[in-house]
């Protein structure tokens, strides 16, 4: 009996964990997160990527695991490297460290900018994948005045970082419906009004997040085309060679009673 109560007890003890887990994660709100275009083969966007953030995020991130001559895996060759991409005295072996005074953008923005290697594939969540929060949350920067950096974010609340592709994109201001929920009025996000225009429009710049976010996608991980192209050709070895064994085991035991 004592042994059944104790039983008893370990399993509502289980219970309630998983209770509370799942509350925990029914109460997880936000924007959603938009589908990020895969374009990890596609080196025309690595390299405009690249671009992008070697002339927009270098200046405050770092890629400390990454080196500029490992850009030769995009189709770009040393010379266009070293003419487009080095910044300051950067050798071409040398790894992408950021412009910016370590001291000073903590000054600045309350902490060090991450570094960036490895950024797709740490945020990845319910969401979605990290590349899908990326995306999002290139897409959704407004002007808040009442923020230090003048810029919020929708996917990222109070985030510390500025809008650094603003001219890009331009001013935006997000829409809101107010719904009835439960007799309380919600704010429920609907769309984007344009306040400004930037040097691109809005399917240009949703384009050209897009490449950069690959160009993430790609650097967390160079060789991800790669491992996914040799475990098809091993999977396909693997069913091929299931079939001759399958065979042989028949021809073997069909003599044995």
């Amino acid at each position: 009996m004592k042994t059944m109560g104790f039983t008893k007890k370990i399993i509502l003890s289980l219970t309630m964990a998983l209770g509370l887990s799942f509350g925990a994660q029914a109460n997880v709100g936000g924007m959603a997160w938009d589908k990020a275009p895969n374009q990890t083969n596609d080196m025309a966007a690595l390299q405009n990527g690249a671009k992008l953030f070697v002339n927009y995020c270098l200046n405050c991130h770092s890629a400390a695991f990454m080196r500029y001559n490992r850009l030769t895996d995009i189709g770009l060759t040393e010379q266009q490297i070293k003419d487009n991409l080095l910044v300051t005295n950067a050798k071409i072996g040398e790894t992408m460290k950021a412009a910016i005074d370590p001291q000073q953008a903590k000054a600045w923005f309350g902490a060090n900018p991450p570094d960036l290697t490895v950024i797709a594939r740490s945020r990845a969540g319910a969401g979605g994948t990290g590349a899908d929060y990326l995306y999002t949350y290139m897409r959704t920067f407004y002007k808040d005045a009442e923020k230090p950096t003048g810029w919020n974010n929708l996917v990222f609340p109070n985030v510390g970082m500025p809008h650094v592709l603003w001219e890009l994109q331009g001013d935006r201001r997000p829409v809101y419906d107010e719904v009835k929920d439960h007799g309380h009025a919600v704010q429920v996000f609907k769309g984007w009004e344009q306040v400004k225009p930037g040097t691109m429009t809005p399917l240009q710049y949703d384009q050209a997040v897009g490449d950069l976010v690959s160009y993430l996608q790609w650097m967390g991980e160079p060789i991800q085309n790669t491992r996914i192209r040799v475990g098809v050709w091993v999977l396909l070895f693997l069913g091929v060679f299931t079939v001759f064994a399958w065979r042989l085991n028949a021809a073997y035991w069909k003599d044995i009673k």
